[in-house]
């Protein structure tokens, strides 16, 4: 849930008290998996995770990133840096109100910086206890396998829904490997344009969806959930309504 300002996912979310709402909602219906990173504001999301759900309770997992800088809705590049990634992880422990991050991700590479000397500060920020697993995100296979070779990837966040299917080796080396995978995207949706129609709502899935009684987009959830065991679905919403409809795709035993 990328509970932000508008327009450009930049400062805070303008109605603070119904997104704490919306998060706590989410709990009772069983979500135990919040992703967000330290540029969704930046910094507003975690603090309104933080805000809503301090202190968690048992079993509520959160998983955020760090590694890309947002000065405005324009400026957004990666910083892989070992001193930035520290100072962004620093910040998302204070902002989330934790002692230790479950998940940290590489939030995408950084071009100017080696792969091994980002995702090797991770490793020594988990040493040191403020983190408990290293995950990546915006990777190509090759570099999923050197970052391997640095330390322990427990889960890797790359585009990837019905529509989009070119990160499939990803996902299953990640399956193969016993590596979590959230597919950002899973609606095929542009992240930057709220508002944009949803590919899911004119492709392919629409017969399925009405074959099992579904919405195009619960039918879109619902095929990435089934798609392999270790995917693990992370669809943003801002109402309430579009919460339960996303809850309902979950497959039935």
């Amino acid at each position: 849930m990328r509970l932000t300002g508008q327009p450009g996912n930049f400062g805070p979310y303008a109605d603070w008290e119904g997104g704490k709402r919306l998060l706590r909602r989410a709990v009772e219906l069983g979500v135990n998996f919040f992703d967000t990173a330290h540029h969704y504001g930046p910094g507003w999301n975690e603090r309104l995770i933080g805000e809503a759900l301090a202190p968690y309770a048992p079993g509520i997992v959160v998983a955020t990133k760090g590694g890309v800088e947002k000065l405005s809705p324009e400026n957004i590049f990666p910083d892989g840096r070992p001193e930035t990634l520290r100072r962004h992880c620093e910040d998302s422990l204070r902002w989330l109100r934790v002692e230790r991050i479950d998940l940290y991700q590489l939030h995408r590479p950084d071009p100017k910086v080696p792969l091994a000397e980002s995702v090797g500060a991770l490793a020594r920020l988990r040493e040191e206890g403020k983190l408990r697993h290293v995950g990546l995100s915006n990777v190509s296979l090759a570099q999923l396998e050197e970052a391997r070779g640095v330390t322990a990837i427990a889960s890797v966040q790359n585009r990837y829904n019905h529509d989009e299917r070119g990160d499939d080796p990803v996902l299953d080396h990640c399956a193969l490997h016993g590596i979590a995978y959230l597919p950002w995207g899973p609606l095929a949706a542009d992240p930057m344009t709220p508002g944009a129609p949803l590919a899911s709502e004119s492709g392919g899935l629409a017969p399925a969806a009405r074959g099992a009684g579904l919405t195009p987009t619960q039918a879109a959830l619902r095929w990435l959930l089934e798609r392999a065991p270790n995917v693990i679905a992370i669809p943003g919403t801002t109402s309430l309504a579009h919460l339960e409809s996303n809850v309902r795709s979950l497959p039935t035993a």
